[in-house]
């Protein structure tokens, strides 16, 4: 992709890909917040949340693009008054030409996203959701190819989102049979002649699917068969796929002490204090984390019979029921989501490598609290 042309709806469609907006809860306002789908990038800065510090960040660094977790037109603005601070962010943005794009519940939720990246930070094996929302359909798509072209299409499979099964990629099956055609006057075949019944040796390539993927996965193998019309079927399958939830579950690979996995949390999510309610000379071993506000969730750590949960912004009514029932929890606040600045960077330039130096991390710290 040419770095002059790549538009802002570029990096949309790849944070789309990888959360998609589906995954979003109803009441999210995730997407486009202010701003324009097809301006030109120039640079883009990744935030946790967008202040009006962020903003004059995003000026100084010539960014006109804001990436962020938190939405920052969470609740519908009823005026644009900008002797208050909203206001003056909205203002600020529209008179430097900066859009703003936020990715919340549903980077939350995706594979690879907040909750997969505090998970992993802290070691978890094993892991799950803590609450399954949805099982991932899957589908089967059957290409018919030219035995020429046999391993472009495996690839192009590869490349859309088809073929992986567990921790295997390039999964396809593939039977041998005869392609039989009739080009019409009006076609232009890569094998046979117009008006000529065209008899070809084919290879019939079978891959698993998400749905999630497929549309990105027929672009792949329409650009890589060498046929004018690829042939290709798709048939719904019953097996479900990957479970997508909220919140991650999973186990150390050793207990280790409680004192000893709180230094743990503090070190690997760089937060220098936390807050921790219930027992901890115990030990740990099953582990749950949920990212942001996850009070809500002490009933899901339960079952899943979670020695600890690590999430944010509980309350002292609900932190002193999970003690009554035995859950320690650990609150390290709301701000270790920002874990998914780098991680975002590190897509969108996977993705788009012409803008690897043009994608900043925000330094601006955006969480209110000081732990004195």
């Amino acid at each position: 992709m040419k770095e002059q042309t790549t538009k802002h709806a570029d990096f949309f469609r790849i944070m789309d890909s990888w959360a998609p907006k589906s995954f979003a809860y109803h009441w999210d306002n995730i997407g486009l917040q202010t701003g324009r789908f097809h301006d030109t990038t120039s640079q883009i800065l990744i935030t946790l949340d967008v202040t009006e510090e962020v903003v004059d960040e995003a000026i100084e660094k010539g960014a006109n693009l804001i990436i962020a977790h938190h939405p920052l037109l969470f609740q519908p603005l009823k005026q644009i008054n900008v002797d208050h601070p909203k206001g003056r962010v909205v203002q600020k943005l529209l008179k430097n030409d900066i859009t703003v794009f936020a990715a919340h519940t549903n980077l939350d939720i995706a594979e690879g996203g907040v909750n997969d990246l505090l998970s992993g930070a802290l070691e978890l094996k094993n892991k799950e959701p803590l609450e399954v929302l949805e099982q991932e359909s899957l589908l089967k798509i059957v290409v018919f190819v030219p035995e020429s072209h046999v391993q472009e299409l495996r690839d192009a499979l590869h490349q859309g989102g088809a073929g992986q099964i567990g921790d295997y990629s390039h999964c396809t099956f593939q039977s041998a049979g005869q392609g039989t055609f009739l080009p019409s006057e009006q076609a232009v075949p890569y094998i046979g002649e117009q008006n000529e019944m065209t008899f070809v040796d084919e290879k019939k390539l079978e891959a698993v699917v998400p749905k999630k993927n497929l549309a990105r996965v027929i672009d792949a193998v329409i650009s890589a068969h060498p046929y004018e019309e690829p042939a290709y079927d798709m048939y719904p399958l019953e097996n479900k796929g990957q479970s997508i939830g909220i919140g991650r579950f999973g186990v150390l690979e050793s207990p280790v002490s409680m004192k000893a996995f709180i230094e743990t949390v503090k070190k690997n999510l760089d937060m220098p204090r936390v807050r921790v309610s219930g027992n901890i000379e115990k030990n740990v071993k099953k582990v749950a984390v949920l990212g942001g506000s996850g009070e809500k969730y002490v009933s899901h750590a339960l079952r899943k019979k979670a020695d600890v949960y690590i999430t944010g912004d509980m309350t002292f009514h609900a932190a002193q029921d999970a003690e009554q029932m035995g859950l320690t929890v650990i609150d390290a606040g709301h701000y270790i989501e920002k874990i998914m600045k780098t991680a975002t960077k590190e897509k969108l330039i996977q993705e788009i490598p012409a803008f690897r130096s043009k994608v900043y991390v925000s330094e601006v710290n955006t969480d209110p609290f000081v732990f004195m």
